[in-house]
């Protein structure tokens, strides 16, 4: 780690010099671009007179000074064509009011396409209350990733973490002023049934719930370069998900009333997320950017799964979850982060202490752990990730266990219409406490073919004795330590009956999932001690399954935007 934060701040020492030098050189990110005066409207054609001198010097005092002077203009039938452009853009004109100067320079823009029935008359562009201005981010008036002006919205990822660009996004969106804001949501109300096939064995439970959470963000240019971004995630969990969180064969992580949570997937803070970050474009190539939150996400592993595409559709967490992305939510985090292109590394300094059983609350932030993070987006439809944490007293019962954690991703999103993708996701983790090491492999996936949704994930993933609270004893003849390989399987699929409340309106979705467990028989069978029997097994080849109803923020396409993307026709609103 310490070999990390030498590189961080190598970077940062050799990269500010530059920063002068680059701004003179790059002064084509700020891209406001000044427009000639209009000109007096055209005579009517029964009365066409060419034009005189005498406009030359009215557009030559409009245009600005560093523009050159406008050529004396020639007569015009009046059934001329008008073949002007905007700014060297070449866009279909029909039905706009332009200038009909001679074309000033080019000015190197991020998009193209139809621009039908648009004001262009000032800086920005106006699509339906959209403005699209004319910088560097360009992106639908500021419609740029949150670290960055330079790269597409789609790579958002929980944190700073990224998404494949193809991945599609479910959100709604609007200006106030200078400030772009979006919004998510996902809630669930569902009926869950654990190890149902084993009654009065370990595990055995069901349940009516509702996981849930919702999202905002905003963010705003801030001059030529910079970039500020606002985010608050809050969830009703405490309030859904009562007596330490929704019963889930075999996860295991955080407490209850001094108990550990085994079983059971622990309830999300109200205040799940709350944080700034701020990004500096050097040029289009580098960014430097500073992330703040309490609570917030630090440089580990991928998207957090609330936020991943491929695990939308399922609403129970990875059993993996505290081996890859639990600290999506850690009270007192600040990262720095440098891109380079498609990469990005970054550091984090933050508090290593999962977030305690009152989730009403903000915990005290303590600044004792560390982490780093290498992103690699090879291709539009890959997010590749390699990141590892010193994590200091993760676990509030085992305050003296501290956790090394190593994950490594790979995301996969791949889009070709309306509601139609398939988005995936390979993610191992690795903790490595108290002298043993544990690991996780998760594969999932998400084919969505319109209203049909089809899905599925595997784990497998090791889990010890303690982590369980199974302890086989001498009956069994194996050590009290003993690591237990879980595999589990689930398949699922959900049907998007209806959006509510209008086009815009929240999706509803009807869906289930069926998940089989494949335990090693010193799980599945009663555990004896001395004394006769201490607790249930689980059984023979747990089954799990749920019925639910989701709402979600409607799906919105994103095809064209961003940075370097084509035209902007197939954006639904």
């Amino acid at each position: 780690m310490l070999f990390l934060n030498r590189i961080l701040t190598v970077g940062l020492l050799a990269a500010a010099p530059l920063l002068p030098a680059l701004a003179q050189t790059h002064e084509h990110m700020d891209m406001a671009m000044p427009m000639p005066a209009k000109p007096k409207p055209q005579p009517k054609p029964a009365k066409a007179r060419p034009a005189v001198p005498k406009a030359a010097p009215a557009l030559k005092k409009a245009a600005p000074a560093t523009a050159r002077p406008a050529p004396r203009p020639t007569p015009v039938a009046p059934a001329a064509a008008d073949t002007s452009h905007h700014a060297g853009h070449e866009h279909s004109m029909e039905g706009m009011d332009m200038p009909t100067t001679s074309p000033a320079p080019a000015v190197p823009m991020n998009h193209t396409g139809h621009t039908e029935g648009m004001d262009m008359s000032g800086g920005s562009h106006n699509m339906g209350g959209m403005t699209m201005a004319h910088d560097s981010s360009m992106q639908m008036g500021g419609m740029s990733h949150a670290l960055s002006r330079n790269l597409p919205m789609n790579r958002n990822g929980s944190g700073t973490s990224w998404h494949p660009d193809e991945t599609p996004m479910y959100m709604w969106m609007q200006h106030k002023g200078p400030w772009m804001l979006m919004y998510h949501a996902g809630a669930y109300a569902r009926y869950t049934s654990q190890n149902f096939n084993n009654d009065g064995k370990r595990g055995h439970a069901n349940a009516i719930d509702g996981p849930n959470w919702g999202m905002a963000m905003a963010q705003r240019n801030i001059g030529a370069r910079g970039l500020l971004n606002l985010s608050l995630m809050v969830s009703l969990d405490p309030l859904t998900e009562t007596r330490g969180g929704y019963p889930l064969l075999f996860q295991t992580g955080e407490s209850y009333r001094g108990q550990p949570l085994i079983d059971k997937q622990h309830p999300h803070d109200l205040i799940s997320g709350l944080s700034a970050s701020y990004t500096h474009a050097v040029n289009e190539d580098m960014d430097l950017s500073l992330y703040v939150g309490y609570p917030g996400e630090p440089a580990i592993g991928p998207v957090a799964f609330m936020h991943r595409i491929s695990a939308m559709p399922n609403p129970d967490a990875p059993l993996s979850h505290h081996w890859t992305d639990a600290t999506h939510i850690t009270f007192g985090v600040a990262t720095l982060g440098v891109r380079y292109k498609q990469f990005k590394l970054e550091g984090s300094n933050f508090t290593g202490r999962e977030p305690d059983q009152y989730r009403f609350d903000f915990d005290r932030p303590r600044a004792d752990s560390w982490a780093g993070r290498l992103n690699w987006n090879p291709s539009r439809s890959l997010a590749l990730q390699v990141s590892r944490a010193f994590i200091k007293s993760p676990e509030d019962l085992h305050p003296d266990d501290n956790v090394t954690r190593t994950t490594a991703s790979v995301l996969h999103s791949r889009t070709w219409g309306e509601r139609r993708y398939l988005a995936s996701a390979l993610v191992w983790g690795l903790n490595e406490a108290h002298g043993g090491k544990e690991h996780a492999v998760l594969a999932e996936t998400n084919l969505t073919l319109g209203r049909p949704t089809f899905y599925g994930r595997y784990e497998f993933v090791q889990k010890d004795s303690e982590e369980l609270n199974f302890y086989a004893t001498a009956a069994y003849g194996v050590p009290l330590d003993e690591v237990f390989n879980i595999h589990a399987i689930t398949l699922g699929t959900s049907y998007r009956l209806a959006t509510l409340g209008g086009a815009r309106g929240p999706e509803l979705s009807l869906g289930g999932q069926l998940t089989g467990y494949f335990i090693p028989r010193n799980l599945q069978y009663d555990r004896i001690g001395d004394f006769g029997t201490l607790g249930p097994g689980y059984g023979k080849l747990p089954l799990s399954a749920s019925v639910y109803l989701r709402l979600t923020a409607p799906w919105m396409s994103m095809k064209g935007m961003g940075p370097k993307a084509g035209s902007m026709g197939g954006m639904k609103m």
